[in-house]
């Protein structure tokens, strides 16, 4: 069948089962199968660090694969609510087959901690495209630099992976920042890759070393075999502060503009946000409103009771986006302010600045 029809046919029967788009009838017989909707079974699940779980998903038909270092939202239902968190898929981009996401359970981490205790082969969960723009060039440079902080490792090994499997013969140096050897699932995976490739150079140092602080290393231009250059590319992953450190030493050196970084972690707000928050925060929708304490407009909602959907609470995965119908809004991240009406706004990067009224 092909997809123009099968997209015509499915019109029909959305339109003929309304209200409830075809796929609601289906996962009544088996979640597995689907008409529209992206999903996953669970085939394979290992906890290989005490904070993580790693999931082999298999997709449905409607999977058209990733490129190394992009990014699914994964949605699974917690006590009758659904929720959707992105992940970095871990395999190398040449598998289509299957997928593999390794999660790291943190504590303020709903999902993550719920999946860590709970998934189970034969699972469905829901998934989105793979979508992201960190990602390597098409044409392979003859050289490039992967540097990693914690659950940030499983992007860029991605990219390492992919390389493998393409017999990439450029030179790579990797690096990755663990807490310590038992928060590192993926050591064995590096020394394998470190042995079947004595000429790249792949390093693991330890943040968090069990019995003696004083070996803690972080990031260190000399931690680096080649020293970064221009004209090398650099593909950065972790938490803020090896981001800094990193972009500091770029800055020095001139090299930041040849820095590629994927970092889920919300940018801290800009000075001016220290001012008082004052006005009102209006919910059209459900008459509900509050006093604007100043945090985001989801954090906000969800301080009255609402549920909006929600994704990475980053301002990535665009999940969380709702009609603004008056009133002044902020974008925490660029500090970018908005006066227009009846438009679509995020509300995890979005705050109000004063009255405000929002559609949900």
């Amino acid at each position: 069948m092909s997809r123009t029809i099968s997209k015509l046919l499915g019109s029909v029967l959305e339109a003929a089962l309304t209200p409830h788009p075809v796929d609601r009838y289906l996962e009544l017989v088996d979640p597995r199968i689907t008409w529209s909707e992206l999903r996953a079974q669970v085939i394979a699940v290992q906890h290989r660090s005490d904070r993580s779980v790693t999931l082999l998903l298999r997709p449905t038909r409607q999977w058209t694969g990733f490129d190394a270092g992009q990014f699914i939202q994964l949605s699974v239902v917690i006590d009758g609510v659904r929720h959707t968190r992105c992940y970095s898929p871990a395999g190398s981009a040449t598998h289509r087959d299957h997928i593999e996401l390794t999660v790291t359970a943190h504590d303020d981490g709903f999902v993550s901690r719920h999946l860590r205790n709970h998934a189970r082969p034969g699972q469905v969960v829901g998934l989105s495209p793979a979508a992201g723009t960190f990602t390597m060039p098409a044409t392979r440079p003859s050289q490039m630099t992967f540097i990693s902080g914690g659950s940030g490792i499983t992007p860029v090994l991605s990219m390492l992976r992919t390389l493998v499997a393409e017999n990439y013969r450029g030179h790579v140096d990797f690096i990755h920042y663990a807490r310590d050897t038992t928060d590192h699932p993926y050591a064995r995976e590096l020394e394998a890759i470190a042995a079947d490739h004595p000429e790249w150079n792949i390093d693991t140092r330890f943040t968090r070393p069990a019995g003696d602080a004083s070996l803690s290393e972080h990031f260190r231009p000399d931690h680096l075999p080649s020293p970064l250059t221009p004209a090398i590319p650099i593909f950065l992953c972790g938490p803020s502060a090896l981001h800094s450190s990193v972009r500091e030493h770029l800055t020095e050196i001139g090299a930041l503009d040849n820095l590629h970084t994927e970092q889920f972690v919300l940018i801290p707000p800009a000075a001016d946000d220290d001012a008082p928050a004052h006005g009102q925060l209006s919910f059209a929708a459900s008459g509900k409103d509050t006093p604007n304490s100043g945090g985001s407009i989801l954090e906000q909602a969800e301080s009255v009771g609402l549920q909006p959907e929600f994704g990475c609470r980053m301002g990535i995965c665009f999940s969380c986006t709702a009609v603004k119908r008056s009133g002044l809004t902020k974008n925490i991240l660029t500090g970018d302010t908005d006066a227009e009406s009846d438009q679509h706004i995020q509300l995890c990067i979005s705050k109000p600045v004063g009255d405000c009224v929002i559609d949900i």
